[in-house]
């Protein structure tokens, strides 16, 4: 025996106008703590990288600095390299950094479309020292506006989203140009 289902009675997907999109954005906005606790995985790893470099200079320590100093600053620029790597390659490419992933955001531009080096390098390289510089007041700003956007998103017309928001944002209805 087999079902028939009358193709009619199928919900339809509709498409959803910009202004709807940025609604559901709100809705699916990630919280401070897990944006939080997304930069403190990030940099995790990256203090894990240098204090490996360092326990191993130590280990070859006592008459063989140069090995040593050659070990922590290959573990400096590694950290460097690797930094770089999280915060603007996996950031520009997939829109979310190691820390992201593991807490299910990611970063997306305002507007809706895939986010791009110029974004991400704006958002790490100029946004966030600004709100290192504000003493901590620019990440705070997420937590008081109704976006959930902090300092260095505003720079960079950013909004860090749960991944689930990834299914609303694909339907959304492009203007006629």
């Amino acid at each position: 025996m087999t079902a028939r289902i009358d193709p009619a009675t199928l919900p339809r997907a509709r498409t959803i106008s910009r202004t709807e999109a940025l609604a559901h954005l709100e809705r699916f906005r990630a919280p401070i703590l897990l944006r939080c606790g997304a930069l403190l995985i990030d940099y995790i790893v990256v203090i894990c990288v240098v204090s490996i470099s360092v326990l191993i200079a130590r280990m070859f320590g006592g008459g063989a600095r140069s090995a040593g100093g050659t070990t922590e600053t290959l573990g400096i620029v590694t950290a460097v390299m690797l930094a770089a790597l999280n915060f603007v390659f996996l950031a520009a490419v997939w829109g979310q950094t190691l820390g992201k992933w593991a807490t299910g955001i990611r970063i997306e531009r305002v507007d809706g479309r895939e986010l791009s080096f110029l974004h991400t390098l704006l958002r790490h390289f100029v946004g966030y020292p600004l709100s290192v510089l504000t003493l901590g007041i620019g990440f705070l700003i997420a937590a008081f506006n109704a976006e959930g956007r902090a300092l260095h998103d505003f720079v960079a017309g950013t909004v860090v989203v749960r991944e689930g928001a990834r299914r609303v944002t694909a339907r959304v209805r492009r203007p006629a140009r």
